[in-house]
């Protein structure tokens, strides 16, 4: 991690040079953008998340991004994105990541429409790969998405977004309701037992105002959300799906699955689901 003098006014280009040249923005999130990069000296590409710590601490995510930060640094994975380095300035936290250049996986889905079988095995076998490296160290992701997996120029997956991430410890339980609804295990507490209220800010995602969840401890919703993902890769859709939380969730505790007719590995999403 480097510390370095900087205002908001001389730009990440000051705060990052002569290490890196900045190129093109890939991504915008609530708190900064995503730029590729070039390093100066070994002319490798990656990508550079710029956080505003103003405003990060300002919405009171300043912890939510030291813990994604402390666990990225755990991580040496070929199917994880690797955090290179850490530039931090006055107003700004400058993540240094490996670049995955083809982009999310959920983009690659919706351009085939669906995967063949042969290439959503490889790619779920290096997802699964990942999450269970993740698991052995005591890490669940919480947010396992299509959307936060990306592909790298061989097209092979890196898991990404540890910002909903927590680490696992013996005796403690995991209360908080993470990730997306349609992504989201019962047990998680994102429905289980809820009562519409609006939709409030839960652990960085717009989820329904829980009055009530239900306690996990051991990583089981990781392995929902990786069943979610191996259907998205075959069929180009998910499962469960309505614009209507209480129906979701309906939909979703009753795990009544619809299989289209070219799939063959039923036995396992029911294994998984």
């Amino acid at each position: 991690k480097r510390k370095t003098d900087g205002s908001r006014g001389i730009g990440a280009e000051s705060a990052l040079s002569p290490n890196y040249i900045l190129g093109k923005t890939i991504g915008i999130g609530s708190f900064g953008k995503v730029k590729v990069a070039e390093h100066v000296l070994s002319g490798h590409k990656v990508a550079i998340k710029n956080l505003d710590l103003t405003k990060i601490k300002t919405e009171a995510m300043e912890e939510k991004v030291r813990r994604e930060i402390n666990i990225s640094r755990l991580f040496m994975h070929p199917h994880i994105i690797r955090l290179y380095e850490v530039i931090e300035t006055t107003t700004d936290i400058f993540m240094v990541t490996e670049y995955a250049e083809s982009g999310e996986l959920f983009d690659y889905i919706v351009l085939k429409r669906r995967l063949h079988e042969d290439e959503a095995r490889k790619l779920f076998q290096q997802i699964i790969s990942g999450v269970e490296y993740c698991h052995k160290n005591m890490v669940v992701h919480r947010d396992l998405k299509p959307e936060n997996l990306l592909l790298d120029s061989n097209y092979n997956v890196k898991i990404a977004d540890f910002g909903l991430s927590n680490v696992m410890r013996k005796g403690h339980l995991l209360k908080t309701c993470c990730g997306s609804p349609n992504y989201a295990a019962p047990e998680v507490g994102v429905f289980s037992n809820v009562v519409m209220m609006g939709f409030s800010n839960v652990c960085g995602s717009p989820l329904l105002q829980i009055l009530s969840g239900k306690p996990y401890t051991r990583p089981e919703v990781d392995i929902w959300s990786c069943g979610l993902i191996l259907y998205a890769l075959l069929c180009g859709t998910l499962p469960f799906e309505d614009d209507n939380f209480p129906n979701l969730y309906k939909k979703i505790k009753a795990s009544d699955i619809k299989f289209i007719f070219f799939l063959s590995p039923r036995y396992m999403f029911h294994r998984f689901l």
